[in-house]
Order: structure tokens, then sequence, then C-alpha cells
């Protein structure tokens, strides 16, 4: 029954993502006659689609059903370029097709082991915020300035008595669209990015309880969850505002660890000369009278302090 219902689940993702993306391009971006007359859904047709993508209407039809288990990496390509795919959207139809494979046994995901040398990385990291999380977005391990940074995410956590998560955060504290001036669009992002995690690992329980607490508390959360939006977080800039410092404007970096899979390092930093590196100084002082020194406090949970 179990397995069912996975497989139910799949499809319903896999459905659900073709016929969002499908909605969002319309023929003349296509590059096909608009034709006449009112359209009764937004986008593409799916008989327009498999025009696009070299293949009979029946056999889309049936893809964005959720039949996908066996389809050719060419023919998902096909696919994808059809439909304009962005890169982070190309990986996630590809992750749905794997996750769909009768091979495919479902079972717990065991946490990622952080390796001491990574808490020696993030302790010399003193002019940064940097921060190591996993794909449900749980804070795993962070530097002072980081943890400094992140203070409201810490006192989330420490009133629920569970590990810093960015995302209940982002819709579970009001604090929360203070503390991110661009709040809609760090929402938008943090579901993409969990949208994303779900799609490479459709079994991660954890991430599955996470998504539907926060779908039952939050309707922004459901709204945007619905969406099927993903995306790849590797640069940009992000705007805070922190109770004690004010406004900052930061760069940040996120990476890989290749010696932890699943695992990502985060780096906030502030271009030089500027008020956001001014910011970042004093914030860093305040931290440095506010918090004990201890050489092993860069952890986000009593269980996860490394030796």
């Amino acid at each position: 029954m179990g397995a069912m219902a996975e497989r139910d689940d799949n499809r319903a993702a896999i459905r659900d993502f073709l016929s969002s993306r499908r909605a969002k391009i319309n023929p003349e971006q296509a590059g096909l006659p608009a034709g006449g007359g009112t359209r009764r859904v937004p986008g593409l047709r799916r008989e327009e689609v498999a025009v696009l993508a070299g293949v009979s209407t029946d056999w889309y039809i049936r893809l964005e059903k959720g039949h996908i288990a066996g389809v050719s990496e060419d023919v998902l390509d096909a696919v994808a370029r059809a439909l304009q795919l962005d890169e982070a959207e190309r990986e996630h139809l590809f992750n749905l097709a794997r996750a769909a494979r009768p091979t495919r046994s479902p079972r717990r995901r065991t946490q990622p082991q952080l390796r001491p040398s990574l808490h020696r990385i993030l302790d010399s990291m003193t002019g940064v915020a940097a921060f190591i999380r996993n794909a449900r977005l749980d804070i795993l391990a962070i530097n002072p300035l980081g943890k400094a940074l992140y203070a409201p995410v810490f006192d989330l956590a420490d009133q629920d008595r569970r590990a810093p998560n960015i995302a209940r955060f982002n819709f579970l504290d009001p604090r929360a669209r203070a503390f991110y001036p661009e709040w809609d669009a760090s929402a938008d992002t943090t579901v993409a990015l969990l949208r994303t995690a779900a799609g490479r690992d459709p079994d991660d329980r954890d991430l599955t309880n996470l998504v539907g607490e926060l779908a039952t508390r939050s309707d922004e959360f459901r709204t945007r969850w619905g969406a099927h939006n993903v995306r790849l977080h590797r640069g940009g800039l992000k705007h805070f505002h922190h109770p004690v410092v004010g406004d900052l404007a930061l760069d940040y970096d996120s990476m890989d660890l290749p010696s932890a899979p699943g695992l990502t390092l985060t780096v906030y930093s502030a271009a030089p000369d500027t008020p956001s590196a001014d910011a970042l100084t004093l914030l860093a002082a305040w931290n440095a009278t506010t918090t004990p020194t201890s050489a092993d406090d860069n952890t986000a949970a009593p269980d996860q302090q490394h030796p």
C-alpha cells in the first residue's frame, strides 16, 4: 500500500510539474502560430508540446499523466527543450524520472556526518557569515558570525526545541517578514529549494514531514508549493534587516560539499567599504561581547556538536 501511494505521489508530481511548465509558454514563445479563438487553458496545448518534442500526442499525454519510467534521456531532453526548461527544471524532470523507476527501494535517509575538518573550516572564517545546511534547510553547523546574523532563526529553534530550520522560520515566525525585507522573493526561493530537494530524493521522510507541517500551517507555503517551481541556488545578493545592526546587503555563495554529499556550504560576505561591511563588523563586535567564547559553538544542536 505504501509503495503504491508513493508511485501515485510521483505521478502527481510529474503531472503537475509538466502541466505547470506547459502553462507558462504561449505559442508565440514556442515559435508556433497563435491561431484563432480563445484558449481554454493558458500556455501550450499537449498536442503542441508533442509536435515540438517530436513525439505523438498520445505518447505525450501518457507522459504528462506520470508514466515516465523507462523514458529515454533523449526523449526527456526533447520534452525539456519543447517546454523551454531552465537548468534547474531540466534536472528536476530527470530526477522525477529516476524516482519513477520500479527498482527504486524506499528507505529512510540518514543524516550525512560532518567531518571535524568542516567545523575547523567554519571556525577559521572570521570575516564572513558561514553555515552548512542539508537539503531540508536545517542549519547543521555555523560559525559565530553566521549565528549572530541568523539570531532570529536560532531563537525560534530554541523556542521549538528543534534544530534551526530556515524554511520553518520563513513561514511560521512573523519576524521573518522584517528580517527579510524582500520576503516574497525569499519565500519563493525557500519553497523552490525544497521542491528541488523533493525531486532529488522523494524518499526523504523528514523532508516530507517538513513539507506537510508547513503546508498545514501556512497558506503562503501551500500556494507556493503548488506552483512546482524549482531552482539552483549558487550565488547572488540577499538583503537582511537585522534586529541589532539594521540593514545588510550581503553577497552569498553556495557550494555542495563533496566530502558530505547532500550538504551545502553557504557563505555571506559584504563588499569592502560599504555600509553592509560596516554593519557586519559591528555585528561581529556585538556578538563578541554577548556570546561566551567556545571553540565548539558553531553547531546547530547539542547532538550535532563535533569533538
